[in-house]
């Protein structure tokens, strides 16, 4: 069964399934690529990493406060009479090394990063260090000669900085052409709509390549079995459709709840 969704599958947003659909959707454009730009350019899948550590009660090491020092003074002791109590088992955060895939569009030979394509993460549009690691990365790119892809396929979390647009949007593309900046095309879409084809930038006397990316993702919703991983009997995942997209996605689904 294909994806019933004529665009992006708000249920591939469910955090069980995020991670992974990420890195398929990854590979699968890289070789979707391929073959159009050879011989004069390869796709190199490239890894973001950074610490994740957000949780403001992390225990990162031992304070210095509680060295302990010998004391050549003598201290009263207490009189108490000793209890033995049993410990309770807890858990500590800890930080965790997180890993990001990307594409860069690169030219053979001199190894040129001609462009980057970035498809977001959860870590990515949600405030903390994965945004500012991202944003940080973002701006390296926007001030280089490279163009920049980014492909936004969350609903959750607020869109990346951008000057006019309405932020009314599901989902959005951004081109940055490193020729036109600080202009650079968006491709806005909603849950109801597929998802548009965009043009890959590479070098001014090569022509743009048109990315069906909708395409690319059914193929990953299949290989990646994917219709029978989701439950859709469930509602789909935050943040919460509206009214009217409720209702049309509870009339697009009716007849696999009712099977």
């Amino acid at each position: 069964m294909p994806s019933p969704f004529p665009g992006m599958n708000p249920y591939l947003e469910l955090p069980a399934l995020w991670h992974e659909f990420h890195n398929r959707l990854i590979v699968a454009l890289s070789d979707a690529l391929t073959p159009y730009l050879q011989p004069r350019y390869y796709v190199a899948v490239e890894t973001r990493t950074y610490i994740d550590d957000d949780n403001p009660e992390l225990l990162v090491g031992i304070p210095d406060a509680i060295v302990l020092t010998a004391s050549t003074t003598p201290v009263a002791q207490p009189k108490t009479t000793a209890t033995q109590t049993r410990p309770k088992q807890i858990q500590l955060p800890l930080p965790v090394e997180v890993k990001e895939r990307y594409l860069e569009v690169r030219e053979v030979g001199t190894h040129q990063v001609i462009t980057v394509i970035e498809v977001l993460s959860p870590k990515n549009k949600r405030k903390g260090e994965g945004r500012t690691a991202y944003e940080k990365k973002r701006q390296r790119v926007l001030g280089s000669s490279s163009h920049l892809v980014e492909i936004d396929l969350l609903r959750e979390n607020p869109p990346m900085p951008m000057i006019g647009a309405e932020d009314t949007s599901d989902y959005r593309i951004v081109v940055s052409r490193a020729n036109s900046r600080p202009m650079a095309d968006l491709y806005e879409f909603q849950v109801r709509e597929p998802i548009p084809s965009f043009s890959l930038p590479l070098k001014p006397d090569d022509p743009e390549l048109t990315v069906d990316l909708q395409a690319i993702l059914l193929g990953v919703y299949d290989r990646g079995s994917y219709q029978f991983r989701i439950n859709y009997h469930q509602p789909v995942p935050p943040p919460k459709l509206s009214e009217a997209d409720q209702r049309w996605v509870d009339e697009l689904l009716a007849p696999i709840r009712g099977a």
